[in-house]
C-alpha cells in the first residue's frame, strides 16, 4: 500500500518530524509492507453489490496489526471506571460496566498510531477524543490517524469513511485548545 495523502491537524506533521522522525520511517515502511491484493476477499451482501468482491477491513486491520506488532509497536488498553454519582437518586443501572476500556492500536514512544477502515464517527473519535485522553493521561503527545481515501474506500462496504470526508469535516470544526498534533495519513491500494 502507499500514502497518497496527509493533512497536519494542530500542527501534526511538524510534531511527528520532529519528536517521532524514527517512528514515522517506520509507520511508511508498515504501510508500503501491507499488499492491499491479499485482502480483496470479502463477497458483498449489499443489495447495491450483491457477490461484488471487496476489500475486507478486518483482514486489513490484521495485516496492519501483525506488521507494527513486528516493528515493535504495542497496543496500549486502560480501563474504565464508569462514575455513578450522576445518576437520580434512586436509579439502579442494570448493567454492568465491569470490564469497560479504551485501547490505542499501537503505541510506540509516545506516539500513538489508530488505523480506521470503520465509519466516519470512529475516525472523529479517533483523533478529538481518544487521543486527547491518551495524552492527558500521559501515554502519547502525539499522534497518527491511518485512513483510506475515497477511491479506496469505494472497493469497501459503503459507509466506510475516507480521508477527504475526515479531512473536510477537521477544517469546518476547527482546532479547540485540547487537541494534539495529529499526522493523517490517506492511503490508497
Amino acid at each position: 500500500m502507499r500514502i497518497v495523502a496527509s493533512y497536519s491537524f494542530r500542527g501534526g506533521e511538524r510534531a511527528v518530524k520532529r519528536k517521532h522522525k524514527d517512528s514515522l520511517a517506520e509507520i511508511t515502511a508498515v504501510i508500503e509492507a501491507v499488499n492491499s491484493d491479499e485482502h480483496k476477499t470479502k463477497a458483498s451482501r449489499e443489495k447495491t453489490m450483491p457477490g461484488r468482491i471487496l476489500y475486507s477491513p478486518r483482514s486489513l486491520n490484521a495485516a496492519f496489526k501483525s506488521e507494527f506488532e513486528a516493528a515493535g509497536w504495542q497496543k496500549k488498553k486502560v480501563n474504565c471506571e464508569y462514575p455513578t454519582q450522576f445518576y437520580v437518586k434512586g436509579y439502579t443501572p442494570t448493567h454492568n460496566a465491569k470490564g469497560a476500556f479504551r485501547e490505542m492500536d499501537f503505541l510506540k514512544g509516545k506516539l500513538g498510531v489508530e488505523v480506521q477502515f470503520g465509519k466516519y464517527a470512529f475516525m472523529v473519535y479517533n483523533v478529538c477524543a481518544k487521543m486527547t485522553i491518551f495524552q492527558k493521561m500521559g501515554f502519547i503527545d502525539t499522534g497518527v490517524e491511518i485512513v483510506p481515501v475515497k477511491s479506496f474506500a469505494d472497493q469497501m462496504s459503503t459507509g466506510v469513511s475516507y480521508f477527504e470526508q475526515f479531512v473536510w469535516d477537521l477544517e469546518a470544526r476547527g482546532v479547540s485548545n485540547i487537541d494534539i498534533p495529529v499526522l493523517i495519513l490517506g492511503i490508497d491500494r
